[in-house]
């Protein structure tokens, strides 16, 4: 399956949606999300056209690979997140429940999350 290019992603990198920065560089842009679900909710996504994370480390630019690493600790610094705390989470198709067919991380933070999953007992 091709990348869209209408995807809300791809539209907010062209500028045609306005989102609220809170870093960008060369290869990266990283932005809060319009539905946060904590106090820190920032979505940090490749510029280039990538739809999950197993198509960009197999196809993405060493140069870009590095940018979106360094770009999430960028973040998580920016944000305070990493004082006390936080959580990532890629979700990679339709059972990850991926919305938006564009490689994302939603970096979570600003209050205790609790577990993703119940501990085993």
């Amino acid at each position: 399956m091709s990348y869209d290019e209408q995807n809300v992603f791809a539209k907010i990198l062209r500028g045609e949606i306005p989102n609220k920065t809170v870093y960008e560089d060369e290869h990266v842009l990283a932005f809060e999300d319009i539905q946060p679900q904590a106090p820190v909710h920032v979505l940090v996504i490749p510029k280039g056209p990538y739809k999950t994370m197993n198509e960009f480390s197999e196809q993405a630019s060493d140069a870009e690979i590095v940018a979106w690493v360094r770009a999430i600790g960028k973040v998580a610094k920016i944000t305070e997140a990493r004082e006390d705390g936080h959580r990532l989470i890629v979700n990679t198709g339709e059972n990850g429940v991926q919305d938006v067919p564009h490689l994302h991380i939603h970096l979570l933070g600003g209050r205790r999350l609790g577990r993703m999953l119940p501990k085993p007992d």
